[in-house]
């Protein structure tokens, strides 16, 4: 059996500008975190031709006699698109069944599937002994569900599955990605995981609407939505420094900062359940927080310093949402052979 598994991420700041045509037309800045949440791979090679894939978080299965049979149907297609991509790496075909489970639900904001791909592709590279380094894996994902797929969506997940740790990315024109990894201090990083709350809200979102529509604000040359994301992409400095100098009583309103400038670059982020949730854990000491990933749901991020973690964990507990332990982690994909 060949495993693996890749991390999910927190994004602190400057995210959405990770999206083309705005990294393409000025550059976009992200500081993001890996977590202790993960997606799995696994592959049981068979020798009989056919061909296996599973989802046991979602419970869905299908098989296939051989390669030919595959169709993109809309049924399990992260899984048939990373094969698909990998038979055409290799130039031929193969037999296995291919397994997967994820620690968060689909469209919670956490990256779940851009890390569901980087860990099937980890299996695979395990399996085949793929020569594919940190950078070729990323953009491989990158390349599967962006191009391939048509799937909407950023690129800094498949980097901060593939790579793990606390990363400063910056993103340019022609799909070019510098992954900066940051030295951060432990004592800094465990009084950040301390007070950063993780809170699922319940709901999940399609993060392909939200992004076409920030897409759209870009395309259209909208002045408000474009000076937003200069504004999140100076908050990815902002939150650089401040982890890096120890300036934590700072990341509350750095998180602020981004969040009001954040809903500016598309009507559907937020909703009036996201702003209530929002403005109670402000008013139970909370000093700032976000959404995560592209909004809409899914995972809130609350900046709580000074033990106020408790009085906003009670504040919330009525919204009928959760809170998630997590830890922060600094590898990324791994896969091996047991």
């Amino acid at each position: 059996m060949i495993r693996c598994k890749a991390p999910l991420r927190l994004g602190l700041a400057g995210g959405g500008t990770d999206v083309s045509p705005y990294a393409d037309l000025y550059g976009g800045a992200i500081l993001n975190a890996s977590i202790n949440l993960y997606a799995y791979a696994h592959i049981d090679p068979l020798s009989d031709g056919s061909i296996r894939f599973e989802s046991i978080d979602r419970n869905e299965q299908c098989a296939f006699k051989n390669e030919a049979e595959i169709v993109l149907d809309g049924h399990l297609d992260l899984l048939k698109g990373v094969y698909q991509r990998v038979a055409k790496e290799i130039g031929k075909p193969l037999s296995f069944q291919l397994s997967t489970y994820v620690d968060a639900p689909a469209g919670s904001g956490l990256g779940t599937s851009s890390t569901l791909v980087v860990a099937i592709l980890g299996a695979f590279k395990e399996w085949l002994n793929l020569p594919w380094g940190e950078y070729d894996m990323a953009r491989i994902a990158y390349e599967i569900e962006r191009q391939e797929l048509k799937m909407a969506g950023g690129r800094q997940d498949q980097y901060a599955a593939t790579f793990g740790g606390v990363n400063f990315m910056e993103f340019y024109a022609d799909e070019k990605v510098i992954v900066n990894p940051l030295r951060i201090k432990t004592r800094y990083l465990d009084e950040l995981q301390n007070n950063l709350l993780l809170y699922y809200t319940g709901t999940s979102r399609l993060s392909a609407a939200i992004i076409d529509a920030q897409q759209k604000n870009v395309n259209a040359k909208s002045e408000k939505s474009i000076e937003a994301m200069h504004k999140l992409k100076e908050q990815s400095v902002m939150m650089k420094e401040a982890l890096l100098r120890g300036q934590l009583n700072n990341i509350g309103e750095i998180l602020d900062f981004g969040w009001q400038y954040k809903k500016q670059m598309a009507n559907e982020i937020s909703n009036p359940l996201i702003d209530n949730l929002y403005e109670t854990a402000l008013k139970n000491g909370a000093t700032g927080g976000k959404i995560s990933g592209a909004g809409g749901g899914g995972f809130m991020l609350f900046y709580c310093p000074n033990n106020s973690r408790f009085q906003v964990i009670k504040a919330l507990q009525d919204f009928g949402g959760e809170f998630r332990r997590y830890e922060f982690t600094e590898q990324g994909v791994r896969s091996w052979t047991s």
